[in-house]
């Protein structure tokens, strides 16, 4: 473990819990592109740490309003999954234990905050253009049937 990184995530002592929130508006849903590691530079679904003491539904309206502006109700989770980065000897470089929850739409427009490099709203007909996560690809198509034309 490198101690002097602990603090902004990498090298972590143990694994952290995170939250997403799917939420969609017309035919639409919120994506997020990453202006950190992991995943920077891909579009996903919005949402970041959960703090001590709060639930998931708080800390994922929380994050979504950070990051995006938007204000959301959340719900029930609809995915958990983990993932985990190692870098060149091994050592874990990230590991998230995230649950993504749906959510409704409340207010706002999308304005890319805190660590995201964009967000906004993206139809169905847009996800092929984009680098989107292919956790955000799977989730979009298995459970809301939101899928680009061309995917299978």
């Amino acid at each position: 473990m490198k101690p002097e990184l602990v603090s902004s995530g990498r090298y972590p002592a143990k694994p952290c819990p995170a939250v997403g929130a799917v939420v969609f508006k017309d035919d639409a849903v919120l994506l997020v592109k990453r202006g950190k590691e992991p995943a920077q530079g891909m579009w996903a679904i919005p949402g970041g740490s959960v703090r001590l003491g709060e639930t998931l539904q708080s800390a994922a309206e929380r994050e979504i309003l950070e990051e995006t502006g938007v204000t959301i109700r959340a719900g029930e989770p609809v995915l958990v999954f983990d993932t985990i980065q190692r870098d060149e000897s091994g050592d874990v470089r990230f590991h998230y234990v995230i649950v993504d929850l749906a959510a409704e739409y409340i207010a706002g427009y999308p304005k890319a905050a805190d660590d995201a490099a964009d967000a906004r709203w993206v139809r169905a007909d847009e996800l092929d253009r984009l680098d989107v996560n292919p956790a955000t690809v799977k989730l979009l198509a298995e459970r809301f049937g939101f899928r680009a034309p061309n995917w299978k």
